[in-house]
């Protein structure tokens, strides 16, 4: 009976620790975007299901990341952001920072560096447990992911092609190929796009790994 017992326990303990382990995925392009369920910085539920029909844009983001900052210092983020909303796409800015760690923040602050940076998503995601991060493979800030109106993933990577470093912040962000400003018009046709996969750069996403 003991044997039973604590060959039980071991089986609930190995299960726990399955189920605390953090794995980053790498989902395919071409193929259905992962699932995936957040609280927005007003304190709704989100799916991604939600938007089926139009094509989506996924922002990972962190307002203390430098790279972040200079996207947003020169409104190259706010002006893709307004573009994209103008053209009907969702734009979906998603926070995975953990509680703690830089660029965590809370629903008022959230909401209140859209307001100061007028910015333009159509919903900021407050994703503390990393769950939807790990779901796509999100690694730096920025990490951009386009869907398009079939759900199906189409694009995942940098948001252009200047690369990390003290050349990025040497780089005038205008004079950069936007990978995805260049490719909104296909993923709004549902096309597999030219560039479909690209490394991104900027600072490490702030999961919580313990």
């Amino acid at each position: 009976m003991r044997k039973v017992l604590n060959f039980s326990i071991l089986l609930v303990m190995g299960s726990s620790l399955m189920s605390a382990e953090i794995i980053l995925q790498n989902p395919n392009v071409d193929e259905q975007a992962p699932s995936f369920s957040g609280i927005n910085s007003d304190g709704k539920q989100i799916n991604l299901s939600d938007f089926i029909g139009q094509p989506v844009i996924l922002e990972w983001t962190n307002h203390e990341c430098p790279y972040v900052a200079k996207h947003y210092s020169e409104r190259n983020m706010q002006n893709l952001q307004k573009r994209s909303q103008d053209e009907g796409f969702v734009w979906l800015s998603i926070i995975s920072s953990t509680p703690g760690d830089q660029g965590h923040v809370d629903n008022a602050t959230a909401n209140a560096l859209t307001m100061s940076r007028n910015a333009y998503p159509t919903h900021v995601l407050l994703d503390e447990s990393g769950e939807i991060g790990m779901k796509y493979g999100a690694k730096t800030t920025p990490h951009m992911y386009m869907i398009d109106s079939n759900g199906v993933l189409r694009y995942k990577g940098a948001i252009d092609d200047v690369g990390r470093g003290m050349k990025f912040f040497s780089a005038s962000l205008k004079d950069a190929v936007n990978y995805v400003a260049t490719q909104l018009d296909d993923l709004k046709n549902n096309k597999q796009l030219p560039i479909s996969s690209t490394v991104a750069y900027g600072c490490s996403v702030k999961y919580n790994y313990d």
